[in-house]
């Protein structure tokens, strides 16, 4: 998971909101009743919630609107995907939002559409630009 953090630091234009702790990891998971993949896990706790030229990622953060658990929970209300996938990004464009499953895929939801495999990692969601 190195080179995922090192590839996270150095992105343009990044800023991070500090580590998750476990315990608020655990409790994340808890409450969205899910396991994290491995990558998303060594992202919160190594950043919290992070940003990017353009990109504003979920965390694990006090900010409700970039809160995995906020975000998750309200995106549900309006997509049908199943109970292991949470937000990674809200892209705010057309109602886009990017999903990750509990094995690491990364998919992409819009309104009206089948859900579409992006990814298969954080780490090459990341490097898409």
């Amino acid at each position: 998971m190195t080179t995922l953090i090192k590839k996270f630091q150095s992105l343009q234009a990044f800023r991070s909101r500090g580590a998750a702790s476990p315990h608020d990891i655990e409790a994340a998971e808890n409450t969205l009743m899910l396991k994290f993949a491995d990558d998303y896990r060594a992202y919160v706790a190594a950043f919290g919630a992070a940003s990017y030229y353009g990109h504003e990622l979920t965390g694990i953060c006090k900010a409700a609107r970039l809160n995995v658990v906020d975000v998750t929970q309200d995106e549900r209300q309006y997509n049908s995907v199943p109970v292991d996938w949470y937000v990674i990004e809200q892209t705010n464009i057309d109602g886009i939002v990017i999903w990750q499953t509990a094995s690491g895929t990364i998919y992409e939801t819009c309104p009206g559409s089948e859900a579409d495999k992006i990814c298969d990692s954080l780490e090459e969601y990341i490097s898409l630009e």
